[in-house]
C-alpha cells in the first residue's frame, strides 16, 4: 500500500503542470463603496484613502510592497505602495498593472491583453494593448480613455505602512475599456531605477529588466462574490421592467388561448 501511494503520488506531479504546483494565490478584489474619497495625487493622503479595498502584498530581500486594490461602479482601482523604495528617481521609477481580460493565459498577448503605466513624478499614466504577433512583449501604445488615471509620487507623513518618503502610485482603470468580470489575468510590475530591479507579482516572475512578461506567467485577480461586474441601479430597473412586461404579456397571451 506504501509503495502503491508514493507511485501514485509520483505520477500526480508528473501529469501536473509546474506552474499550477507553485502558482500564487489569486488577488481577491474588494467591492468598495469608499473609492470616491481617493484623492489622486499618487500618494496615501489621508488615514482612511485605501482602507476599505483589499490588502496583498510583494515580500522581497529589500523590503514589502503592499498592494491595495477595490472596485466601484465604473472602474478598478489599484494602488502600489513601494516603501522599499526611498531612493526616489523621477521620470525613472516606474509601475505596470496588467489585465488579461479573457485570462485566457496565451504566451504571446493579443487584443484582450491590457497594460497601463505610471512613471514617479508624472502625472498622466499610459495604456498599452496586446497585438497579434508571435513576437515577444508585443504591446503598442493606444490612447488613453476617459476616466484612466496612472500617477506616480512620493508617499510619506500621512502613509500607513511608512512615514520615510517612498515610491508609490495610483491607479484608476475603467470597466469600460477591460470589461466587466470577475476573473482576470494580473500582473503587477515595480521598478526600482536605483537597484536596476524589477518586483513582480506573482512573485516566482523573475525579469533581468522592465518588461511585460507572457500573459501564461500571470497570476489573477478574483472577485469572490462575483459583485465586479456592477451595474447602475438605473439599468437593473431598466432590466427588470423588461422580465416584468416579458411576464405579464406571456400570462394575457395564455388567458387568451383559454379563452
Amino acid at each position: 500500500m506504501i509503495k502503491f501511494n508514493i507511485l501514485f503520488a509520483i505520477i500526480i506531479l508528473t501529469i501536473t503542470p509546474i506552474t499550477n504546483i507553485f502558482a500564487e494565490d489569486p488577488i481577491m478584489i474588494t467591492k468598495s463603496t469608499k473609492m470616491e474619497i481617493v484623492i489622486f495625487d499618487g500618494i496615501w493622503t489621508h488615514a482612511t484613502e485605501w482602507k476599505k479595498s483589499s490588502l496583498n502584498s510583494i515580500t522581497t530581500d529589500q523590503g514589502i510592497i503592499y498592494l491595495r486594490t477595490a472596485h466601484q461602479g465604473n472602474f478598478v482601482y489599484v494602488f502600489l505602495d513601494v516603501i522599499l523604495d526611498t531612493h526616489l528617481d523621477k521620470e525613472a521609477d516606474k509601475a505596470v498593472i496588467c489585465f488579461d481580460t479573457e485570462d485566457d493565459k496565451n504566451e504571446f498577448a493579443d487584443s484582450n491583453d491590457y497594460c497601463f503605466t505610471a512613471i514617479l513624478g508624472e502625472n498622466v499614466g499610459s495604456t498599452l494593448q496586446g497585438e497579434s504577433s508571435l513576437v515577444a512583449n508585443n504591446f503598442q501604445n493606444i490612447p488613453n480613455v476617459e476616466g484612466f488615471i496612472g500617477i506616480g509620487a512620493v508617499s510619506d507623513e500621512n502613509d500607513r505602512y511608512s512615514l520615510t518618503p517612498h515610491a508609490s502610485y495610483e491607479f484608476r482603470i475603467p470597466t469600460d475599456l477591460i470589461g466587466r468580470s470577475d476573473n482576470y489575468g494580473y500582473y503587477v510590475g515595480i521598478y526600482d531605477d536605483f537597484t536596476n530591479t524589477t518586483y513582480s507579482w506573482p512573485s516566482e516572475i523573475v525579469l533581468d529588466e522592465f518588461k511585460i512578461p507572457s500573459p501564461k506567467l500571470w497570476g489573477e485577480i478574483i472577485s469572490p462574490d462575483k459583485s465586479l461586474p456592477e451595474f447602475d441601479l438605473p439599468f437593473l430597473a431598466l432590466v427588470s421592467s423588461l422580465v416584468l412586461i416579458l411576464v405579464i404579456t406571456r400570462i394575457k397571451n395564455k388567458v387568451k388561448l383559454k379563452a
